[in-house]
C-alpha cells in the first residue's frame, strides 16, 4: 500500500480502475505541476475527462502529451475522439493522418478517415 503514495501515478490509476473519478480528478489538479511535463501523467488526465464526458478539458491533457511523445498512437487515437466530440473534423482529420504515418495498416484510422474525408 504505502507504493501507491511513494508513486501518485499508481494512486491515479487505481483510482480510475476503481471507478473513483472525482477522487482522480482532485487527485490529478494537485499533482499537474508537479508532472506538467510527463507523458503518462498527462494522457491519464486526458484519460480521466474523457471517461467523464469532458471533452474540453481533456483536449489539453491529449495536446500536451501529444507534444511530449508525438508517436504514441493510443493518445493519437483518444485525441481524435475529443475532436470528434468537440465538432471538429479538421483536427480529426489531421489526427488520423498522423496514426496512419506511425501505423499505416491501422484500418480504424483508415475508415475514419474515409469517412470524415466524404462529408
Amino acid at each position: 500500500m504505502v507504493g501507491l503514495f511513494k508513486h501518485p501515478k499508481r494512486r491515479l490509476k487505481k483510482l480510475l480502475k476503481d471507478g473513483e473519478y472525482s477522487d482522480a480528478i482532485k487527485l490529478g489538479k494537485s499533482l499537474e505541476s508537479e508532472f506538467s511535463d510527463d507523458h503518462d501523467f498527462m494522457f491519464i488526465m486526458g484519460s480521466v475527462y474523457l471517461i467523464v464526458d469532458d471533452a474540453k478539458k481533456a483536449l489539453p491533457y491529449f495536446d500536451k502529451a501529444f507534444e511530449l511523445d508525438n508517436t504514441d498512437v493510443e493518445n493519437l487515437t483518444l485525441k481524435t475522439n475529443v475532436h470528434l466530440a468537440l465538432e471538429q473534423k479538421d483536427e480529426a482529420i489531421d489526427c488520423c493522418k498522423r496514426i496512419l504515418k506511425l501505423q499505416p495498416e491501422n484500418s480504424e484510422a483508415k475508415d475514419l478517415l474515409e469517412e470524415l474525408e466524404s462529408l
